[in-house]
């Protein structure tokens, strides 16, 4: 029964670092990635689909991404939506496909996205608390149904801590790796 608590537990937390870490993938740093475009959605064919399955994405050096519709009639959709992301760069359609030049990031800029890094950090460690309450609720459910004693209660609450301070560290170290990534010239 406490096993089950605990393989619930890690599963749980262990989504809200992924979780982080799909969120850190949509932030830009130094060389521009396509990630930052994973968030957009564009209209194809009556349903809101993901960019990369209505066009080819792909950077073509360090600050510039080209987006080349399956269907050329999507181009304006594509733009449309680029632009209604609010990215930071402006689309340039030259009729086939859409390129987006991204300048060099300012010093305000990388400490912007370190402090939207610092925010999606934070958001995870909530998801942690989150769980770690949830599993306590399973823990006193368990010792209120005297399936479990007051003492195995008490050193299952602890293993969940000692869960949730791995995961929370686990957190901090990611948050720390993405910050000297962003920070850095």
């Amino acid at each position: 029964m406490l096993n089950e608590v605990y393989q619930f537990c890690e599963e749980k937390m262990q989504g809200s670092v992924d979780h982080m870490l799909s969120d850190f993938r949509t932030l830009r740093t130094g060389k521009v990635t396509t990630k930052i475009l994973d968030n957009i959605r564009v209209e194809s064919y009556g349903s809101l689909v993901p960019l990369e399955q209505a066009a080819s994405v792909l950077a073509t050096d360090a600050t510039t991404i080209t987006i080349s519709p399956w269907d050329k009639s999507m181009l304006s959709v594509i733009e449309k939506a680029i632009q209604k992301a609010d990215i930071g760069v402006n689309p340039n359609n030259n009729g086939t496909d859409i390129k987006l030049f991204f300048p060099p990031m300012t010093v305000e800029q990388r400490q912007e996205s370190a402090k939207k890094a610092k925010g999606m950090a934070e958001d995870a460690k909530v998801g942690v608390r989150n769980d770690r309450k949830k599993a306590n609720d399973k823990i006193k459910v368990l010792e209120k149904d005297k399936l479990i004693t007051q003492d195995e209660s008490k050193g299952a609450q602890d293993k969940v801590q000692k869960i949730t301070d791995k995961f929370t560290a686990k957190i901090d170290e990611l948050l720390k790796n993405k910050e000297q990534e962003l920070l850095t010239v």
